[in-house]
């Protein structure tokens, strides 16, 4: 990969012997692995068994998740924040596992529609939820960088499964809880 990265600052005009230039390849190469570890990692691992036996069936939202990924057409970040519910149906994830599900999908090369629905799946059928509703918002550089050059555009997607696409008021209390400040 480092090759690689030399022969892209070459094919740029850019001198590999110049000082601020000599490791570069090295740490672009580290960088991009540690961008892009979500390919490492598995669910099983990940959850580790924090699925929790719990009582409750009311709602569960993990808001404000921030993420970073890279879009797969460009190779540029995409930023932004991600925001869960699911109704839980006997169990529950532990906490830190919903912000870990986020970031092992976010981190690999990416179209914010897919990560959204990738997350709710997920979640989903890891704890066989009643319903999953997740919303992300973010900023994607190759729209504010390159192209239209657009600074404030903000996307958003969304998934909504189960109770969370049969019922309006379920939804519509997702949304009001994840919009107060």
């Amino acid at each position: 990969m480092e090759e690689h990265f030399a022969q892209i600052i070459a094919g740029i005009g850019e001198d590999l012997s110049r000082e601020g230039l000599l490791d570069t390849p090295k740490r672009a190469a580290a960088a991009f692995k540690f961008l892009n570890n979500g390919y490492q990692k598995n669910l099983d691992d990940l959850l580790n068994n924090a699925i929790f036996t719990a009582e409750t069936e009311d709602m569960v939202i993990v808001k404000n998740i921030e993420l970073y990924s890279l879009c797969e057409h460009h190779l540029l970040p995409f930023i932004g924040k991600c925001h869960i519910g699911y109704l839980p149906q006997g169990k529950v994830l532990g906490l830190s596992k919903v912000a870990r599900i986020v970031d092992m999908y976010a981190r690999r090369l990416q179209i914010q529609e897919k990560l959204t629905k990738q997350i709710a799946d997920t979640v989903e059928n890891a704890i066989n939820a009643r319903g999953v509703a997740v919303v992300i918002e973010a900023k994607h550089l190759c729209m504010m960088m390159r192209g239209v050059e657009k600074q404030n555009s903000v996307m958003t997607t969304s998934v909504m499964t189960g109770v969370f696409r049969k019922d309006l008021s379920t939804r519509s209390e997702f949304l009001n809880l994840i919009n107060r400040q």
